[in-house]
């Protein structure tokens, strides 16, 4: 990789075009990695992005100089959460404006002359594999969500389940987790999200370490019930409640999840916690705030499909806690570089945090391994393993 040579050849000896497609733009854990991943790929192919709405992503990707343009989604098709994907709750209006949107992008798909439709969030692998194939344009669906009725309504398994024999090309997936849940396909394979440390993050050899005090514990990402802030906030107070170690609750509500934010903060009240934990909201330099952490607690109570953070945090020199199942228990080799829990055990994670405050050469220990083990996550490995399936494709056709 490097050089024109290694450029991926499409139509008429010109390099491939691939256009990714995906529904929002906001600062989350998919966008974020295609906004990773694309400057990678930048030298190799022609791409173009097309997104649903307009958003921070935007943004960040027209300054690596990524050609981004918006197609807008109407919001009830764009913001219907996974859980009211079944018949007594799915909005039919929202349906009623999918035929239309798939047959602009169909034509927007053919305008760019595209050899490639890369789709990276679900509901875009569901309308943007139709609309590829109605343009006669072999599509890849990159899977961040686990396909399981512990993640998704039933009637939704079984949809996208049928839709990933039909639609795609190739389907890539962001850990084997989130591959093993869907069964029996013809080409697949795990593509974990890259990591891009910032130049501007300072990241000294050790942490500083104070036993069992003022310690600052966090867990970071959107607030929904199956993150399970709740086993945290439930395990902090079990752990550290009346101490000078400090919590903090790192990120917002994004699809009307209003009532579980605030069902936190009555939980913290509860427990007599709300002196002790911080709701710091969303922040989008998810770096300053790892940098003020001594450990990060990832508590999914069902199994997560990746778990970014947890890479961010491992690049970062901070300790993980995290939940061991799904992509998380991928990342990390528990006792080596990160210390992993039953999903949802109040008390294994409570008793793993005491741990961790009263030893400061086991969190030091476990920076170091989790830094290392980060490396490993690069855009370029990432970008040469995807170049690799497009190949494949490209030959197909």
């Amino acid at each position: 990789m490097g050089n024109d040579r290694d450029s991926e050849v499409g139509a008429e000896g010109r390099k491939l075009r691939v256009v990714f497609v995906g529904h929002i733009a906001r600062v989350s854990g998919g966008e974020v990695a295609l906004s990773r991943l694309v400057p990678a790929l930048m030298e190799h192919i022609e791409l173009s992005v097309v997104l649903g709405e307009d958003g921070p992503i935007v943004e960040r990707l027209r300054q690596f100089g990524v050609p981004v343009e918006v197609l807008p989604l109407a919001p009830r098709l764009r913001d219907i959460r996974k859980d009211s994907v079944r018949a007594s709750g799915f909005d039919l209006r929202a349906l009623a404006a999918l035929p239309a949107y798939i047959l602009r992008l169909r034509g927007r798909i053919r305008e760019l002359d595209a050899d490639i439709v890369h789709t990276n969030t679900l509901k875009a692998a569901l309308y943007g594999g139709a609309a590829a194939r109605l343009a006669g344009v072999p599509a890849v669906w990159h899977i961040r969500d686990r396909i399981a009725d512990d993640y998704l309504p039933h009637g939704a398994v079984r949809l996208v389940r049928l839709a990933a024999r039909i639609l795609p090309s190739a389907v890539i997936a962001n850990s084997q987790s989130t591959l093993d849940a869907l069964p029996n396909l013809k080409r697949s394979r795990v593509l974990y999200n890259p990591i891009v440390v910032p130049d501007s993050v300072d990241q000294p050899a050790d942490r500083p370490a104070v036993a069992g005090t003022e310690l600052v514990i966090g867990i970071v990402g959107r607030l929904a019930p199956w993150k399970g802030q709740h086993v945290f906030l439930e395990s902090f107070a079990e752990a550290f409640g009346g101490t000078a170690v400090r919590g903090r609750i790192i990120g917002s509500a994004l699809f009307g999840e209003d009532d579980y934010a605030q069902a936190l903060r009555d939980q913290a009240q509860r427990l007599a916690i709300a002196e002790q934990v911080e709701f710091r909201g969303f922040r989008e330099d998810v770096w300053a705030e790892l940098a003020e952490l001594d450990v990060l607690v990832h508590c999914s109570i069902t199994p997560e499909p990746f778990g970014q953070v947890v890479l961010e945090a491992m690049a970062g020199r901070v300790p993980v806690v995290a939940a061991r199942a799904g992509g998380p228990a991928e990342l990390i080799t528990d006792g080596v570089d990160g210390l992993l829990t039953a999903p949802g055990d109040v008390g294994e994670l409570a008793a793993a945090l005491r741990g961790l405050a009263g030893d400061p050469k086991l969190r030091s220990a476990l920076a170091r391994a989790g830094k290392e083990r980060s490396l490993e996550f690069t855009p370029e490995r990432t970008a040469a393993q995807l170049l690799g399936v497009y190949r494949r494709i490209a030959r197909r056709r």
